[in-house]
């Protein structure tokens, strides 16, 4: 047999399957995530097709599982195929809802459970009992990467930096509002842009991807005094309540924490446009059913909040 050929009889489509989770996720580790398999699975499946294709495939880096030249030139050949197959198969099943046990993996800011969690688990809880859910902070430096390599099931955000093959759908617009505690020396019930800079303020991690204020601020040659940087916004109210700090972060988010009492939420002087809240996914052809399933739950529970 020449090297590079394979025996095409002997080879199990789980073998293709490995071959581009490995290739696309550069890990064995993560490609058996993706696949729902232990380590020891997958790389059993790799050391199959190394025999079979007499190549080596990939080769350890400090990277990842760096691919070798026959294997970047059968993975577009492969993934293609095993698109078409899958594809056909997800084609004639159905996803049952109701009986289902399957795990979703949805990427949300802290900021997002707070808002979003709450109709998401109501809803999972009439209509999908058995379903699991599993919430990833989002990072939008990564949130790509995660649904290329299958990691998460979807993400919601404001998200610039998706591309590639990631699909998106528009769920609702949304602006921002300033959170001051009730208690606040100076500020009121209005603020003005000269307040506005002339406060101190608390900022959350760039990660979250709220950066819109700050940008159109340098943009008019103005900046905030940063009195605290905080990693989440989870507790952090409770801090704004009892300082004369001031708290930036979106309108639907700033009502939930007024409703406490103990915080005012008052309009953002800065001429911030209104920015969109989308859905995020990436279509997967062996689990094409679930996930249409999802992010059809998702958007008809987001897009009327």
């Amino acid at each position: 047999m020449m090297p590079g050929t394979m025996q095409t009889a002997s080879t199990d489509l789980n073998l293709i399957r490995a071959f581009v989770a490995i290739y696309e996720t550069g890990s064995v580790s993560a490609a058996a995530r993706r696949l729902n398999l232990t380590q020891p699975t997958v790389s059993y499946a790799l050391s199959r097709l190394r025999t079979l294709l007499h190549d080596p495939l990939f080769s350890r880096t400090r990277e990842g599982m760096a691919p070798t030249f026959n294997a970047s030139q059968l993975y577009e050949t492969f993934r293609q195929a095993l698109d078409r197959i899958e594809g056909a198969i997800a084609a004639t099943r159905y996803f049952d809802a109701a009986t289902s046990t399957r795990c979703f993996r949805i990427a949300l800011s802290d900021l997002g459970e707070l808002y979003f969690l709450p109709r998401m688990v109501e809803r999972l809880q009439r209509t999908a009992p058995g379903v699991e859910l599993e919430v990833v902070q989002l990072d939008v430096e990564r949130t790509a990467e995660w649904l290329n390599t299958g990691q998460i099931d979807a993400a919601v955000g404001n998200l610039h930096l998706v591309g590639g093959k990631a699909r998106r759908r528009y769920l609702f617009s949304e602006t921002y509002s300033c959170l001051v505690s009730h208690r606040h020396p100076w500020i009121g019930t209005t603020l003005s842009l000269g307040d506005y800079v002339r406060a101190k303020h608390v900022v959350g991690a760039s990660s979250s991807g709220h950066r819109l204020v700050e940008d159109v601020m340098t943009g008019m040659g103005l900046s905030r005094k940063i009195a605290l940087r905080v990693p989440h916004f989870t507790n952090v109210v409770d801090v704004v309540a009892g300082s004369d700090l001031v708290l930036t972060l979106p309108a639907r988010v700033a009502n939930v924490y007024q409703s406490t009492g103990t915080v005012r939420a008052l309009p953002l002087p800065v001429p911030v446009d209104p920015f969109d809240v989308n859905l995020y996914w990436q279509d997967r052809a062996t689990d094409l059913s679930a996930q249409k399933w999802l992010c059809e739950i998702i958007a008809e529970t987001l897009t009327f909040t």
